[in-house]
C-alpha cells in the first residue's frame, strides 16, 4: 500500500521540479511513511510513498521494466500476483523483485490497458510509456483505492490525496458549491467529481490515458446484474423465483469457495493480517473465514461506545471467544469523537455528514500502535447480498402501491428502522405520510432512494442563496444521476443495488469511512466481499437468494450458518452508527465547534444561511429535541467549515518537503535541470 502523486507536461517545455514532488509527497507521507521515490523525466514526474507489506527489501517505486521504458508507481495490492508471475515467465519476462508492483508493469507491457481486466485487486496505478510518450492512470474496479487529478491546457496533475494536488504550484481549486450540494443530498460527490473544483477521480473501472495528443478516460469493467427474466431460478414446482433445498445448498457451497478463496489471496502479505470484528455477520464470517485457512494466531479489532446505544461489545466479544482470537478494543466516548473530529476532516478531505469515520479512524490508530499494517474486513456484503434496511423499504413500498389503500401493507415499514430514534415504533398516520411519499412512481428510475435523498436534501436549507443560486445556474448532466444502458433491464433489487454501490460505497463508505481513515495512520483495509469474482458472482444471483421476503443477506446466512454462533448468524442487520450531536454540544463540546459555526466564520467562508445555522445550534445547545436531519445538518456545515478553514492556505504548516536524503531518484532528464 502506498500513496502516489505526479505530473505531466501537456504544453510547457521544462520538466517537472523535482522538489514540487517531495512536496507532493510530504502530504500524503501517512500512507507510506517506510519509503519514497520519484521517477524524474523530461515531460514527467511521477512518485511514491510506500507502506511495506510485499516484498520488503525490494519493492521501492519507481520501478521500470527490462529496458526501461515503462515506469509504475502504484499503490494497492494487486492478490492474484503470484499466479500472474508465473504466467508471464513463461512467456520469458524477467523479474528483478518479488513484488506485485513489478508483475503489473509485466502484464502492461504485453496487453496495454488491457492488462487491468486480469487483475485482482484494488488499485491506484500511474504507468509512464517513454516510448508513446503517455501517461496511464487507472483505477480498481469498485474505487476501493482513491486516484484524483486536475488539469489545465499546461499540466496534468494527480495524486492519492487532494492534498497532494494542492502542494503543487499550479493547482488552484476552491469547495465547489455543486459538489457541497451533491454532499448534503447524497452524502459525497458521486465521480468524476469531488467537491474541490476542478479536481476530479478516476471512476472506478476506469482508465485515463493522458499525451500532448490527446486526453481519453475509458472503462474496463461495468457494473452489470444481466437481465431480470434471466435471473430467477425455476424451482421443482415450475414457478419462476421458487428456491429448492438443493439449489440453496448449490449455490451456497458456491458462495463459500469463493469467499474462502478471496479470503486466502487477501492474507498475502510479508507482514502480520488482523481483522475487524464490529459484532455483525459479515465482518464474523470473515474472521471465521480466516480462521478456517489455519492461521495459528489473529488479532482482531472492535471499537466499543461508551453510548449504549450504539455500543455491540457483547456480540464482538461473543465472537472472539468463539474463533479464539486475541481480540483488541478501542472504547469511544463522545468526547473521543468530537476532540479528533478535525483530523479526520483533513483525511476525508470532504464534509460528512455523519461522525462515523471518526470512531473509524480511532480503530485503525489502535491497529498501527499494535504494529499491524494490513486489517481484513467485511464490506461489500451489505451491498452485493443485499443487507441494508433501504431493500426492505424499497420493496414493502413496491407491494404497498399495488394496494395503496392497505392497512396492513404499510404497517410492514415498523418492522424496519429499528434504531433511529423516533422512526421505529411510530403511528400508522406518520408511517403512512412518511412513506407514501411518491409511492406510486414505480417507474422512477431513483424509486428505491428517492426517500433518502429528498430527506438529506432537506439539510440543503442551511445553505446561503447566493450558493444555491450558484448551483442552480451551473445545473447541468454533469451534476445529475443518470442511470447506465441497460438499468431497465434489472429487477427492482438490482436497480436499487446499483445506487447504494455507485453513489453510496466508492464516494463515501469505502472513502470516508475506509481507505481514508485507515490510511491515515498507515494501515491497509482488505475487502474479501469485494473481490471481482465474488462481485460478479453476486451479481448474478437472483433476488431471491439474497432478499428472501423481510430477510436480508439470506443465501450469506444459509452458506455460513455453521460458521458461527447461532447468536452471531441469527442477528438482524444492524448498521455501524456513531453518536453525533452529544459528541460537540454540552460540556464534552470542544471549544472549536464555537468558533467554527459563530457568526463570523460562518460569513467569512459563505457557504451558509447564517441565521438558519445560528438558531439550529441554539436549538441544539438549548438541549431541545432535534431530528435525524437537525443531527446530519450540524455535522455537514461544521465538517465543511473545518475543511474551508483546512485547505484555505492549500497545506497544513509543518508537512512540508520528504527530505531529500530519504528519496530514491530515477533521473532520466535530458534538459536542463531546472
Amino acid at each position: 500500500m502506498c500513496g502516489i502523486v505526479g505530473s505531466l507536461n501537456l504544453a510547457v517545455a521544462e520538466p517537472p521540479v523535482e522538489t514540487i514532488l517531495r512536496g507532493m509527497l510530504g502530504q500524503i507521507r501517512h500512507r507510506g511513511p517506510d519509503e519514497f521515490g520519484l521517477y524524474l523525466g523530461d515531460e514527467v514526474g511521477l512518485g511514491s510513498a510506500r507502506l511495506s507489506i510485499v516484498d520488503l527489501s525490494g519493492g521501492q517505486q519507481p520501478i521500470g521494466n527490462e529496458d526501461g521504458t515503462l515506469w509504475i508507481v502504484f499503490n494497492g495490492e494487486i492478490f492474484n500476483y503470484v499466479e500472474l508471475r508465473a504466467e508471464l515467465e513463461t512467456r520469458g519476462h524477467c523479474f528483478t523483485t518479488h513484488s506485485d508492483t513489478e508483475v503489473i508493469l509485466h502484464l502492461f507491457e504485453d496487453l496495454g490497458p488491457k492488462a487491468f481486466e486480469r487483475l485482482n485487486g484494488q488499485w491506484a496505478v500511474a504507468i509512464w510509456n517513454t516510448r508513446r510518450k503517455e501517461l496511464v492512470l487507472s483505477r480498481d474496479r469498485l474505487g476501493v483505492r482513491p486516484l484524483f487529478y486536475w488539469r489545465s491546457a499546461e499540466r496534468l496533475v494527480f495524486g492519492s490525496e487532494i492534498k497532494a494536488l494542492m502542494a503543487h504550484t499550479a493547482v488552484e481549486t476552491r469547495i465547489d458549491p455543486a459538489g457541497l450540494e451533491q454532499v448534503f443530498t447524497y452524502w459525497g460527490v458521486p465521480g468524476p467529481g469531488t467537491v474541490f473544483q476542478g479536481v476530479r477521480q478516476v471512476q472506478p473501472g476506469h482508465s485515463l490515458v493522458a499525451s500532448r495528443e490527446g486526453f481519453k478516460e475509458t472503462s474496463y469493467w461495468q457494473l452489470d446484474f444481466g437481465d431480470a427474466e434471466d435471473r430467477p431460478l425455476v424451482g421443482h414446482d415450475g414457478r419462476p423465483g421458487a428456491v429448492t433445498s438443493g439449489e440453496v445448498e448449490q449455490q451456497a457451497e458456491a458462495l463459500r469457495e469463493l469467499l474462502l478463496d478471496a479470503t486466502r489471496v487477501r492474507l498475502r502479505a510479508d507482514v502480520p493480517v488482523g481483522a475487524y470484528l464490529s459484532g455483525g455477520l459479515d465482518s464474523s464470517i470473515i474472521a471465521a473465514a480466516i480462521r478456517r485457512l489455519a492461521l495459528s494466531r489473529l488479532d482482531t479489532f472492535s471499537i466499543a461506545f461508551h453510548d449504549q446505544h450504539f455500543d455491540e461489545s457483547e456480540f464482538q466479544q461473543q465472537m472472539s471467544r468463539a474463533l479464539g482470537t486475541e481480540h483488541q478494543v478501542i472504547r469511544v466516548t463522545h468526547g473521543d469523537v468530537g476532540q479528533v473530529f478535525p483530523e479526520v476532516i483533513w483525511h476525508t478531505e470532504t464534509p460528512l455528514m455523519r461522525t462515523a469515520p471518526a470512531p473509524m479512524f480511532l480503530l485503525s490508530r489502535l491497529v498501527h500502535e499494535r504494529g499491524y499494517k494490513v486489517v481484513l474486513t467485511g464490506e461489500g456484503a451489505d451491498e452485493f447480498l443485499a443487507g441494508y434496511d433501504i431493500f426492505k423499504e424499497a420493496k414493502i413500498r413496491r407491494f404497498w402501491a399495488r394496494q395503496p389503500q392497505s392497512k396492513s401493507r404499510s404497517r410492514l415499514l415498523s418492522r424496519i428502522y429499528p434504531d433511529i430514534q423516533g422512526l421505529g415504533g411510530t403511528g400508522d398516520a406518520y408511517l403512512k405520510a412518511f412513506f407514501g411519499r411518491g409511492l406510486s412512481e414505480v417507474d422512477r428510475p431513483d424509486y428505491s432512494h428517492m426517500l433518502r435523498w429528498a430527506n438529506n436534501r432537506r439539510c440543503c436549507r442551511f445553505l446561503s442563496p447566493e450558493l444555491l443560486s450558484e448551483v442552480n445556474q451551473r445545473r447541468s448532466g454533469e451534476f445529475e444521476l443518470i442511470p447506465p444502458s441497460g438499468f431497465k433491464r434489472w429487477g427492482p433489487l438490482e436497480q436499487a443495488q446499483y445506487w447504494e454501490i455507485t453513489v453510496f460505497l466508492s464516494s463515501y463508505l469505502l472513502s470516508s469511512q475506509g481507505d481514508r481513515v485507515a490510511m491515515a495512520n498507515s494501515v491497509e483495509g482488505r475487502y474479501p466481499f469485494l473481490d471481482y469474482r465474488m462481485v460478479e458472482f453476486c451479481c448474478r444471483l437472483p433476488s431471491r437468494f439474497k432478499l428472501r421476503g423481510l430477510t436480508e443477506k439470506f443465501l450469506l446466512r444459509k452458506a455460513f450458518a455453521e460458521w458461527l454462533p447461532p447468536e452471531i448468524g441469527s442477528r438482524p442487520k444492524r448498521p455501524y452508527r456513531a453518536p453525533i450531536r452529544n459528541c460537540f454540544i454540552g460540556k464534552q463540546g470542544p471549544e472549536y465547534v464555537e468558533e467554527m459555526l459563530s457568526e463570523a466564520a460562518l460569513r467569512r467562508t459563505g457557504f451558509f444561511n447564517v441565521n438558519a445555522v445560528r438558531q439550529l445550534f441554539g436549538k441544539l445547545k438549548e438541549n431541545k429535541s432535534s431530528s435525524e436531519t437537525d443531527d446530519m445538518a450540524l455535522v455537514g456545515i461544521l465538517s465543511t467549515q473545518l475543511l474551508q478553514e483546512q485547505f484555505r492556505d492549500r497545506v497544513r504548516a509543518g508537512k512540508g518537503l520528504v527530505e531529500r536524503d530519504r528519496v530514491k531518484v530515477v533521473d532520466r532528464r535530458t534538459k536542463a535541470q531546472p
